[in-house]
Formats: C-alpha cells, sequence, structure tokens
C-alpha cells in the first residue's frame, strides 16, 4: 500500500487590485490640496509631489486604484498654508479619528472639509 504525501507549498498571496472613489468637498472658503496615503505601504497618491486641488464649493471624485483591504487615510489643507489641515495633514504627519477608509471597492460618503 503506498503512502501519498502532500507537498504543502506556502506562497506568498498576491496582492488584488481594487478600486475606491475618495468623494470630497471643499466647504472651506479658500482653496485646498489633498493628497491619500496609503497606511500599510510607502504609497501617495496622486504621487510626484502633486496635489488634488479643490476650489472653495467644489466637489471631486478621486478615483483610486489600490491593494483590496488597504487603509487609505486621507490629508487635506488650505492651499499655502499646511498649519491649517483635515485628516492626517500634510505628509501624513497628523493623526485622526475618521479619516481613513479601506479599499474595497465603491466609494466614500461624501467627505466634508469645513471651516
Amino acid at each position: 500500500m503506498g503512502l501519498a504525501a502532500g507537498l504543502a507549498l506556502a506562497a506568498v498571496a498576491p496582492a488584488f487590485a481594487a478600486d475606491v472613489t475618495f468623494v470630497m468637498r471643499n466647504d472651506h472658503p479658500n482653496a485646498v490640496e489633498v493628497e491619500l496615503y496609503s497606511q500599510d505601504r510607502d504609497y501617495v497618491w496622486p504621487g510626484n509631489n502633486q496635489v488634488f486641488y479643490l476650489d472653495d464649493g467644489e466637489t471631486k471624485e478621486i478615483p483610486l486604484s489600490c491593494d483590496e483591504g488597504e487603509k487609505i487615510c486621507y490629508g487635506a489643507w488650505i492651499s499655502g498654508d499646511k498649519q491649517s489641515y483635515w485628516g492626517v495633514g500634510p505628509e501624513n504627519a497628523e493623526t485622526c479619528e475618521d479619516c481613513c477608509y479601506t479599499c474595497e471597492g465603491g466609494q466614500t460618503e461624501q467627505i466634508n472639509l469645513t471651516e
């Protein structure tokens, strides 16, 4: 009687791509700059020293391609004034309570940046 041996291969599971759309509204009287930061890897949207720009009163849908399950937090600040910020602020330097979302498809509720 032969004995069958099972071979278990341990492999790193590939990251599955997903999309999420951040819906952001600038209710501040000044223009606002936004970056989105992965909390699971060293990645920033839009990247390359660019920002998403929202004029006062503007609502913008920001679609991202991200890794399924990835935690993404927004940082926003008044254009020209990085001391006045929302979320994790410029450079992902602060902490926040309600500024992070999980990449799992769909879109966020509208995020209102107010005075």
